[in-house]
């Protein structure tokens, strides 16, 4: 039991004037070195702790503490790790998902809200944060015409602070750039960066698909927009480096795969993969189980695993350890190192979530794009 609680409790059942005080002079969860223990007050049948971390029980029940409406769980949790998670309350048989009114830190993400624990030594990067003395960058768009899928598609650009167009600037091409913006505060760490000499002044371009289950999972269609029709565009309206190795793909989750499909596809087009998460599946024997929405990306992955060969120059790639594709993401580092290609793989107490991909951006981008700031120390 957490010492904390151990105090409450020390005396017996706590006045309430106690409980309201215990409440009132902590902050939730309780961490401390090497463990994490959960709160919920309020009257309920059960009360379980849903959690987004692979290899563990989805939901693990909390317990009441005697005489009192206070709910606890203590859990093991490795220094600096991250996780999101809800509290499923159980009353007269309805079972409602709720945020930790006890922890005002919360995450977003396209399907809502959640809770986040942070783990003993875990703080947030500060250079994801506002920086009120970095010049911001601006967002721009436009729309352009797909042969490949026979409509428009929208496109935002970021252009850096200071944007001259007697400059020619790198191209980064990002998957799912509006979630990366909304959820990982992208526009904030590019602007921090780049002010910091971290990375070079670029020019991104963001693409966000109607149909990601049918257009990131090794489609064709979707390679020759964003390797041919997209670059063409690109190249077209902003003044850009032609050299393949100021060229980069970004995505995470099938994002990540779509960006390594396009990559072979269009081998060595874009010099710089950044992989996050990259839901890259495959199977060596009998069928995958991942349901059907994944066939064509065990099929892509399969028939590159047997036939590899160079894609890019650089590859980064992230996961958390605490989900279920650091399986697939360790397997397929050593085979893209093996074509020669450098890869930089790094892995991160945390599951598959935004501020997970968050981040993991500076020592991504940094290392693809190393700023004068690198270059003058390396």
């Amino acid at each position: 039991m957490n010492p904390k609680i151990e105090e409450l409790l020390r005396a017996g059942v706590p006045e309430p004037a106690k409980i309201a005080a215990f409440i009132r002079d902590n902050k939730f969860p309780l961490v401390e070195p090497g463990h994490v223990t959960f709160v919920f007050q309020g009257q309920a049948d059960e009360v379980n702790l849903r959690r987004w971390i692979s290899g563990l029980s989805t939901a693990q029940a909390m317990q009441l503490l005697e005489g009192t409406d206070l709910w606890a769980l203590r859990m093991e949790l490795p220094a600096k790790s991250r996780f999101e998670y809800k509290f499923e309350v159980i009353r007269n048989g309805n079972r409602d998902l709720i945020l930790d009114k006890l922890n005002a830190v919360t995450a977003q993400d396209p399907f809502g809200a959640n809770s986040v624990c942070q783990g003993y030594g875990y703080t947030r990067p500060p250079w994801t944060l506002n920086d009120p003395v970095a010049r911001r960058g601006t967002l721009t768009g436009f729309q352009m015409h797909s042969e490949a899928f026979e409509s428009r598609r929208d496109i935002q650009v970021y252009l850096p602070a200071r944007f001259r167009r007697s400059r020619s600037y790198p191209l980064l091409v990002v998957h799912d750039g509006a979630d990366y913006l909304r959820y990982a505060d992208f526009q904030t760490v590019l602007d921090n960066l780049i002010h910091r000499l971290e990375i070079p002044a670029m020019i991104v371009a963001m693409t966000q698909s109607p149909d990601r289950l049918v257009e990131y999972t090794g489609n064709l269609r979707h390679a020759r927009f964003i390797g041919d029709e997209l670059l063409h565009e690109m190249n077209t309206k902003f003044p850009l480096i032609d050299s393949n190795s100021s060229r980069g793909l970004m995505g995470a989750s099938l994002g990540g795969v779509a960006s390594l499909h396009t990559a072979r596809q269009y081998p060595n087009r874009f010099g710089q993969l950044l992989l996050q998460s990259g839901s890259f599946a495959f199977s060596d024997l009998g069928k995958h189980q991942k349901g059907p929405i994944f066939d064509p990306v065990v099929r892509f992955v399969n028939e590159y695993r047997k036939k590899p060969f160079a894609l890019a120059e650089k590859i980064y790639m992230s996961c958390g350890i605490y989900e279920s594709l650091i399986y697939e993401n360790r397997s397929l580092v050593p085979l893209l190192q093996a074509q020669g290609m450098q890869v930089n793989f790094e892995e991160a107490r945390d599951a598959h979530n935004w501020e997970n991909w968050r981040d993991r951006l500076r020592n991504g981008l940094s290392w693809l794009f190393p700023g004068p700031l690198w270059m003058v120390y390396e």
